[in-house]
């Protein structure tokens, strides 16, 4: 009888660790949020005098950080802009940036 406990008991704890090991916990919403990259598409409507924020004539916001890349004399009002961009605390951050 007590052979038989102890086989249930190992089988049981066995059955455990294998059930907690085949399932990875999830990714915490607020880092995929964050990493969420799209394209934006549009006219330049107005430039910050610094040149790092951009508003295009629907709205959008762009904020363009020192490590990209961009002909500061291309970006003005009018300019088409094609732009990938990564959601970073609410804020459209340009990844790369084309001009037309």
């Amino acid at each position: 009888m007590n052979t038989l406990v102890t086989a249930l008991g190992v089988m049981l704890v066995s059955a455990s660790i294998v059930a907690a090991q085949g399932s990875p916990a999830p990714a915490p919403a607020g880092k995929a949020a964050a990493a969420a990259k799209s394209e934006v598409r549009g006219k330049i409507k107005s430039v910050d005098p610094a040149g790092r924020t951009v508003l295009l004539e629907d709205g959008t916001r762009l904020m363009i950080p020192e490590s990209v890349n961009v002909n500061q004399t291309d970006l003005k009002p009018g300019a088409t802009v094609k732009a990938s961009v990564q959601e970073k605390g609410g804020q459209k951050v340009v990844t790369s940036i084309q001009l037309n």
